[in-house]
């Protein structure tokens, strides 16, 4: 008798939180590594989702009560040794947002962790992450990705600073702006500027509707 396959969806929640690249991961309420913090996931649901798409929302709002408006699968991790259970299979999505959004859903059992200072976490979670944080640096080079980070409004020295986590450096301002100009995915929020300390107020900008849920790519990164 062939042992049934375990079959999950898990999300590697990406926000910035104290100028760093973080992750948001959740108590487990169940064995194994009951009470331990690892990555939202849960079981498919062969009767009540229509795919693994479906599967992560329905997962991410049962675990953290936030939909995300930016959600892109990742990558399929399988294997006999990645969960005591059994062979597993999980189909892993990656969701950003900012993390005020994680914030005000006021989830006892959410927290946001720094990716680069992670303890050991439960199953491969620590590999899943470091994918999605080299999907995130790799794309941060030449796309809006970072966008979907710097919440609905942003000042450009804002924005900069997200890029700037989203790759581990520092960037130059005049480059910065040209390449954002040239991705043209941001509009300004008219009469609408935030002050900044002791610098005159700077204007807020926003993404243009129709890159709220998608992508824009140049031909040569930042």
């Amino acid at each position: 008798m062939h042992q049934a396959v375990i079959a999950t969806v898990d999300i590697v929640f990406l926000t910035i939180h104290n100028g760093r690249l973080g992750v948001a991961l959740s108590k487990r309420d169940k064995e194994p590594f009951q009470g331990g913090d690892a990555l939202p996931g849960g079981y498919i649901h062969a009767q009540e989702d229509r795919d693994c798409l479906d599967a992560a929302v329905r997962i991410l709002h049962e675990k953290t009560g936030i939909l995300p408006p930016y959600l892109e699968q990742l990558q399929t991790f399988a294997g006999a040794a990645r969960d005591p259970r059994g062979w597993s299979i999980s189909v892993v999505y990656f969701a950003l947002v900012h993390y005020r959004v994680i914030e005000s859903a006021h989830h006892p059992d959410v927290a946001i962790f720094p990716v680069d200072a992670l303890r050991r976490l439960p199953f491969d979670h620590n590999d899943i992450i470091a994918t999605a944080v080299d999907r995130i640096r790799n794309k941060a080079q030449y796309s809006s990705l970072p966008c979907h980070l710097a919440g609905e409004t942003f000042t450009l020295p804002k924005l900069q600073k997200v890029y700037e986590a989203c790759l581990g450096e520092t960037l130059n301002k005049v480059s910065f702006r040209r390449k954002m100009q040239e991705l043209a995915v941001l509009e300004v929020v008219p009469g609408q500027m935030e002050a900044d300390g002791a610098h005159r107020p700077a204007q807020l900008y926003r993404l243009k509707a129709e890159f709220k849920n998608g992508l824009k790519s140049l031909a040569r990164g930042l």
